[in-house]
């Protein structure tokens, strides 16, 4: 592998990594996109000419045979997560796959378990909201006090999509709001708590054509606070996070889709009134990117564990069935 930059290979056109994923790699430190896969090479070769990208395959196998590949970014539709993440590592490739990890914990294990056979090999679920600087800003205040005492966080993310095609609205490979909005309400929940629920429950509303929940709702119980949140596929589009301590609270404004062309806010308020602070503008998908990329060239831990993302499949779990969930590691 080379030493300057990590080498990146793109597993499918899919529209986020065209649109999102791929720009912010290309401007990276640490990385170079040199090749994109697709099964229809014509849409390979479309996307590879549009976005600059030296080499196109015509098959997923393909890209994984590329020897001048080092890294796949694999932001495939849930239900090929980790078959095509087990199978890049297998190639000897290193793997940021898109959130959820898989359509199961025990199917996240799986992954973590060959994961383990490979140990040279770096892999980490993309949840590129933890790398912007506003985030690590919040965890920040609640660790030092600025919020007394965490008891409780209020999450809000929805948007509206009614096309039956689009792959959030099919629920044999895992659509549905909880999947692919609601596991960053339940993720950000552990992150600042920094433990796992002790109880869980969950209530959704499932979409009679779709098959897929349209709307969740949901309340963890880490023994010292609480988180609440709820999600949906077919509202109004918005999202809001509010952190709620004896002391004070923390509010974000764009918690999830942090815009990349524009700085960010959050408040922080506290008895003696509310402060403003910006955030200088960033593309965290680029951080995520650079994060990651550092992890390989310099042989070290990525940001976050493997196994963090089983347990938050976990909880993803226990929500939809309505009841409890243990500690992650019981």
């Amino acid at each position: 592998m080379h030493t300057d930059k990590l080498r990146w290979g793109i597993l499918s056109t899919a529209k986020i990594g065209l649109q999102k994923v791929i720009p912010a790699m290309q401007v990276s430190r640490h990385g170079r996109v040199v090749a994109i896969a697709s099964r229809d090479p014509e849409r390979a070769g479309a996307a590879a000419k549009s976005l600059g990208i030296p080499t196109a395959h015509g098959s997923y196998e393909g890209l994984l045979s590329d020897a001048g590949v080092d890294a796949i970014y694999n932001p495939l539709p849930n239900h090929l997560h980790v078959p095509w993440s087990i199978k890049a590592i297998e190639a000897g490739k290193h793997v940021l796959c898109e959130k959820p990890i898989g359509l199961s914990s025990a199917e996240a294990q799986q992954l973590v378990e060959v994961a383990r056979k490979h140990p040279r090999l770096k892999i980490m679920e993309a949840f590129m909201y933890r790398h912007h600087p506003q985030w690590r800003r919040a965890r920040e205040l609640v660790e030092t006090g600025g919020i007394g005492d965490l008891r409780t966080i209020h999450s809000f993310f929805s948007y509206r999509n009614l096309d039956p095609q689009n792959i959030r609205n099919i629920q044999v490979i895992g659509g549905g709001g909880l999947m692919d909005i609601g596991c960053y309400c339940i993720s950000l929940s552990r992150f600042l708590f920094q433990s796992e629920p002790v109880r869980v429950l969950g209530i959704d509303d499932t979409d009679p054509s779709f098959g897929t929940d349209r709307l969740t709702s949901g309340l963890l119980d880490f023994g010292r606070g609480t988180a609440t949140f709820t999600c949906s596929t077919q509202l109004s589009p918005y999202q809001r996070v509010n952190i709620f301590g004896t002391l004070g609270r923390i509010e974000i404004e764009i918690p999830f889709n942090a815009p990349p062309d524009r700085p960010c806010r959050l408040w922080h308020q506290q008895e003696g009134g509310i402060k403003e602070e910006v955030f200088d503008t960033c593309d965290q998908y680029t951080l995520q990117c650079d994060a990651f990329a550092e992890s390989v060239l310099k042989n070290q831990p990525v940001p976050v564990p493997l196994e963090d993302a089983v347990s938050n499949m976990r909880v993803i779990e226990a929500v939809k069935a309505g009841c409890g969930v243990k500690h992650a590691g019981d």
